[in-house]
């Protein structure tokens, strides 16, 4: 197993496949692991790309006692990772709450990073805000957060089945469960940092190509704000998914990978 040393003696887990100094590097949603990637995984490395995934800080198999589990932090190790592996290119692709990581991942990376990919993300803004009228409110993300402190391995359970908008099976709502359960109750921190989020003016300053999926029956993430992309970065490309709820790649994989194919083809 790989290890990216962090502070304090912790480590953050990824897997890295392939050769060469450009990569698509795979940032999965809050509360998850590299292993939500694993329908997308063989695909990209068949078309012969370097594929990176990054286990988040407190998540699958890396250090689950860190004391700062926030988005920023999430970003950092992705820069410090970017720069271990010494890669000269990479595309992002953040899933869910790992779209605003990779958005401020991108930030840092600058002219390193060469394309971005927005799935179903939580970013420019999770919830509404007085002049940004997508997504949650304040209450409900209260609401989720008192009702995952209260009983998390019912709540998780609960979310697992509501990912996917379309029909799947129950070992596959039970796999994406036993991915949650292998996280800390305290990576609940990046969670709550939705709340206050605000990448807008991030966003606008995004010279480099940006791809991004909207699931149209979403029920995490609201459609709008992924489509509100465009509103930030005028030439974002946008692919509306509309079968799917919060995972085109499991739900319409062959739509989501061959756009996803056509963008490392022309950014990477």
């Amino acid at each position: 197993m790989t290890f990216l040393a962090r502070e304090h003696g912790k480590q953050v887990y990824f897997e890295d496949y392939g050769t060469g100094d450009s990569a698509i590097v795979l940032v999965h949603g809050w509360g998850m692991g590299v292993r939500t990637w694993d329908y997308t995984l063989p695909r990209l490395v068949a078309a012969g790309h370097r594929v990176v995934l990054m286990d988040h800080r407190g998540c699958g198999q890396s250090s689950k006692d860190f004391a700062d589990m926030g988005i920023q932090a999430i970003a950092d190790d992705l820069v410090a990772l970017v720069h271990k592996l010494e890669l000269k290119q990479v595309v992002l692709n953040g899933w869910s709450l790992g779209g605003a990581v990779v958005v401020e991942a991108a930030r840092q990376l600058a002219e390193r990073c060469s394309g971005l990919v927005l799935t179903c993300a939580a970013t420019p803004c999770y919830l509404q805000k007085p002049d940004y009228p997508h997504g949650g409110t304040d209450e409900a993300l209260a609401e989720t957060m008192g009702a995952m402190a209260a009983d998390r391995v019912n709540f998780l359970a609960a979310l697992s089945a509501g990912v996917c908008a379309s029909e799947v099976s129950p070992q596959l709502v039970d796999w994406m469960w036993a991915i949650f359960m292998e996280s800390s109750p305290l990576a609940a921190q990046s969670l709550g940092e939705l709340g206050p989020l605000d990448q807008r003016d991030i966003l606008a300053t995004f010279k480099m190509p940006v791809l991004s999926f909207v699931g149209a029956e979403d029920g995490v993430v609201d459609a709008n704000v992924c489509r509100s992309i465009t509103d930030y970065v005028s030439h974002a490309h946008v692919v509306e998914c509309p079968n799917s709820g919060h995972a085109p790649f499991i739900e319409e994989a062959e739509l989501y990978h061959g756009e996803l194919l056509t963008f490392l083809a022309a950014n990477l």
